[in-house]
């Protein structure tokens, strides 16, 4: 038989009974959507963190404190803190591989500006930090190296703070109270937007570390170190520097664990990568099993249609057709409904992925890869599931078919 002749034969085969061979393909369709959204919703969710990370600024390099263990119980990440304005400015007189160098305390305060308060973060920074977040001012100025000297109360507000605690207005000039503390603004950051998690990036203050840390912190350890490497080839080389600078800045003894952590910005995209994709190859596992079931479906369904087409195989043996005929016949009938199932679950994840991208928080990335892989897989268990049912319909003793009630 030529091809064309058995995809028309099976073809005619499959609408005799076109409810059944829909229910037969339900699982296929089922899997292969399912396979594709699952793996599209880890995707997003990977993108989604890499652009937070990439948002962080250009190269960056973060110095976080160490942790610490009390009576043997770890106290977590940052619970021991050695960090200090006096780090940083060691790590500006000494590093050759960076461009850029800023400290970061970061505190929740409540605002108080003209008629209106707004509760937001202000983060204690240096001149250095809009350079390396690659953010730019949009009206005034940002402070100056003589503020941060003096501890000047001057701040750079972003577009929320703005909006909500001066609507309509200039607020460049104006006078605002952050827990009490008295600080002008000088300056209007550019929007920005959310971040990758949805959190509001222009809802923000920004001041002198030395004015934050004197007058709001009251300590002396800070958050973190925002750090810039001159290019993303030295990264690793400028990481290296600067952990051998603040070694001997904190007196450590060879051999003696840091009293620190640093990272940059690869390090935290891999390791956070690493991890969804871990979490996509599991969603996608799960969403395969549907796949199985499925292919079990076709096989149990091609297993009845040989029953009740056993005196049409009879007939068709007894007049010359070879078992190989019959059995190619069967298998693409098997892998017509797996491939078809397969296409409908394909425009299936479309319409599901544009929902979910509309109307939730998630975001889904289809790769064209997953797509083509599915299909063929589909394809796959449509020839694996379908072989037995097509081996046995091609076996039939001819005369034994021709009798068959």
């Amino acid at each position: 038989m030529k091809w064309n002749n058995i995809i028309k034969v099976s073809l005619k085969s499959l609408l005799k009974n076109r409810m059944r061979s829909l229910l037969t393909s339900l699982g296929i369709i089922i899997g292969v959507g399912a396979v594709i959204v699952m793996v599209g919703i880890g995707s997003g969710a990977q993108k989604q963190i890499e652009d937070q990370i990439s948002s962080l600024g250009a190269n960056l390099i973060i110095i976080f404190p160490a942790s610490r263990q009390v009576g043997g119980v770890n106290q977590g990440a940052g619970s021991f803190n050695r960090l200090t304005l006096d780090d940083v400015e060691i790590l500006e007189s000494e590093a050759r591989l960076v461009q850029g160098i800023s400290p970061m305390i970061r505190q929740r305060v409540q605002v108080i500006g003209g008629n209106n308060n707004w509760n937001t973060t202000i983060s204690g920074v240096s001149t250095s930090y809009l350079t390396i977040r690659e953010w730019k001012i949009a009206e005034g100025d940002f402070f100056t190296e003589k503020d941060l000297h003096t501890k000047n109360k001057v701040a750079v507000i972003g577009q929320t703070v703005a909006e909500n605690l001066f609507p309509d207005q200039d607020p460049i000039g104006k006078k605002i109270r952050v827990n009490n503390t008295p600080f002008k603004i000088i300056g209007l950051l550019e929007k920005i937007g959310q971040d990758g998690r949805g959190q509001d990036q222009d809802d923000v203050i920004i001041a002198p570390a030395s004015t934050v840390l004197s007058r709001l912190s009251g300590g002396q350890y800070i958050d973190m170190i925002y750090v810039s490497a001159l290019s993303i080839e030295v990264m690793d080389d400028a990481q290296q520097e600067l952990s051998g600078i603040l070694r001997v800045a904190h007196k450590l003894n060879t051999g003696e664990p840091n009293d620190f952590n640093i990272f940059n910005q690869a390090q935290i995209t891999e390791t956070v990568s690493a991890t969804t994709r871990t979490l996509t190859l599991l969603l996608g596992s799960i969403a395969g099993v549907s796949l199985v079931v499925g292919g079990i479906g076709i096989m149990n369904i091609m297993l009845v249609s040989v029953t009740e087409r056993t005196r049409e195989i009879g007939i068709r043996l007894a007049i010359g057709a070879r078992e190989n005929d019959v059995l190619v016949q069967f298998l693409t009938e098997a892998v017509i409904l797996s491939l078809m199932g397969g296409l409908v679950g394909i425009a299936l994840s479309f319409l599901i992925s544009y929902i979910l991208n509309n109307t939730t928080e998630l975001t889904t990335v289809i790769n064209p890869g997953i797509v083509l892989v599915a299909v063929l897989f589909s394809g796959a268990v449509g020839i694996f599931f379908g072989y037995y049912p097509a081996r046995k319909a091609a076996a039939l003793n001819p005369i034994d078919a021709l009798r068959y009630e």
